[in-house]
């Protein structure tokens, strides 16, 4: 990875820059590279991918916390550091690491009741189009699973946990003391047992006795429309599985969505600039405008000034859950013909010499005001 530039050099910004910043130059970048906007130039397809790759990493505040401190090593398997992907860690993954709240821990009614699994975090890199209209994804992602050999009991197929003689299955014994105010009894965790209450005399060789393993798990997952960058799904149960009957936690989704080349969105609003010829401003037009449905005709009334915003009644995003729609909002920017041939400067000539007192009523004003005597 000695050839990757630094993340933070290819979106223009510094180390220690804010997740507002990096979201800014993300979308800014995105949208100068996009392929809509550069059809056919590889250069400007490269730029896209490796911002795309940046904005994955610092976009993310846990992989960009990898970043800050490991740099690219972070995210490559022959480094030692786990390497990453989109979704749940399980870097230097040691399962009797995640379990030994469950075994080692003070507390031994948690140990020995139900524990429900731990909440998996995944964060999913979807198109402007796909967040508007709704999709459907299929994922992989790593979870704790019960180990399929045992079933989840830790004990060699064939055999079972035995309770544990020192306390009786309660995981907890209770312990005297003499004290400078006489014996005082106490309970502690069960130091044979660990706090389970039993005892695995032959464990799982599939799991090493924990009753559990690291999975991966291939899922689709519904998108609703109208979802934003940012918002997220939570998939119940679909996240580890839980100990001693305890529940499974949940998977979470945070989606990502990429800029468009040409559209821009604030909430359920859609906004864009259309180029419109001088000519079609002046003298009035019908034109062709591009919604997220397909094409609108919109009317450019005589005179219309560059910059003037025409609204779209419900031609926005599906608000989630509900059938109301933003806006859409077209704002009309003269584009300045460039290339002009002879003839044609010509007739710009005698149309300028044409103009009478009136015709540009800002520009007589502002000139009345600063340069008149």
């Amino acid at each position: 990875m000695a050839d990757k530039r630094d993340y933070y050099e290819v979106l223009g910004l510094s180390k220690g820059a804010t997740d507002e910043e990096i979201k800014k130059a993300y979308r800014r970048l995105a949208k100068q590279y996009h392929p809509d906007m550069n059809p056919g130039d590889k250069v400007a397809e490269s730029k896209f991918k490796e911002v795309n790759e940046a904005y994955d990493v610092l976009g993310d505040p846990d992989k960009k916390a990898k970043y800050d401190q490991y740099g690219h090593a972070a995210f490559d398997p022959s480094s030692g550091f786990g390497g990453g992907g989109g979704g749940f860690g399980f870097d230097g993954f040691d399962i009797s690491d995640i379990f030994s709240s469950f075994f080692g821990g003070s507390s031994s009614r948690r140990q020995n009741g139900p524990v429900q699994g731990d909440d998996i975090k995944y964060r999913l890199t979807l198109t402007f189009e796909e967040a508007v209209f709704g999709c459907k994804k299929e994922i992989t992602y790593q979870r704790v699973a019960k180990c399929p050999e045992c079933s989840g009991s830790g004990a060699q197929k064939g055999t079972s946990a035995k309770t544990c003689p020192d306390c009786q299955g309660r995981g907890q014994v209770k312990v005297q003391q003499r004290t400078p105010f006489g014996m005082m009894q106490s309970t502690r965790t069960c130091d044979r047992c660990r706090g389970t209450g039993k005892i695995i005399e032959t464990p799982c060789k599939n799991c090493r006795g924990s009753g559990f393993v690291k999975a991966s798990k291939k899922l689709e997952v519904s998108i609703p429309a109208g979802i934003d960058d940012g918002q997220g799904v939570v998939l119940r149960g679909e996240g580890c599985d839980g100990r001693n009957g305890g529940s499974a936690g949940d998977l979470i989704i945070t989606v990502n969505v990429r800029p468009h080349a040409f559209f821009e969105r604030e909430g359920y609003d859609i906004y864009c600039d259309v180029p419109v010829t001088f000519a079609d401003m002046a003298l009035g037009a019908k034109i062709s405008v591009p919604t997220i449905d397909g094409t609108e005709t919109l009317e450019i009334p005589e005179g219309t000034q560059t910059g003037t915003t025409f609204t779209l009644k419900g031609k926005g995003v599906k608000v989630v859950n509900s059938q109301k729609r933003g806006n859409m909002y077209i704002t009309a920017v003269i584009e300045t013909p460039k290339g002009l041939d002879k003839k044609q400067k010509e007739l710009l000539r005698q149309y300028s010499d044409s103009l009478k007192s009136g015709n540009h009523s800002k520009k007589d004003k502002f000139t009345k005001k600063f340069f008149s005597k």
